[in-house]
């Protein structure tokens, strides 16, 4: 009876000692996945829309007025007050900068526009060979 009395013991003590769970390396591998979206994410750039601002002094105040694009809450193009359609931007700011070669840009957009009536009035722009034009948001 002492031998197998002395037998469970012992099997106790060995499963005992077995039941204690070593968490170094589970400690290692989350570490390492730290390390490495860490060192990933450092790596992730943001691409935006670039506007250029002018540069608010008294010398650089034009004498000629600008050409005004007006873009409405409805996605209506204006161009010094009158309707245009997307199709004829380009060739609009074509004719009106051959009449005032010296005049600016200058677009103004509703907050509410949508995001692609914009751009594709910025590029038609672009194309008219206006290199930087000036945006602005009115007020809704």
């Amino acid at each position: 009876m002492a031998s197998i009395s002395n037998r469970i013991k012992q099997g106790l003590n060995i499963r005992n000692d077995e039941s204690e769970v070593d968490i170094t390396p589970m400690l290692d591998v989350v570490f390492i996945m730290l390390i490495f979206f860490i060192v990933t994410a450092s790596f992730v750039k943001e691409t935006g829309f670039g506007i250029n601002r002018p540069l608010a002094s008294p010398e650089s105040v034009p004498t000629v007025p600008p050409i005004v694009v007006e873009i409405s809450a409805d996605n209506i193009v204006r161009i010094q007050n009158f309707d245009v359609p997307a199709a004829a931007i380009k060739s609009t700011i074509v004719r009106l900068r051959a009449q005032m070669p010296e005049s600016a840009v200058v677009v103004r957009v509703d907050p509410k526009t949508k995001t692609n009536s914009m751009i594709g009035a910025i590029d038609a722009i672009r194309a008219a060979n206006v290199e930087f034009p000036s945006v602005s948001f009115t007020r809704g």
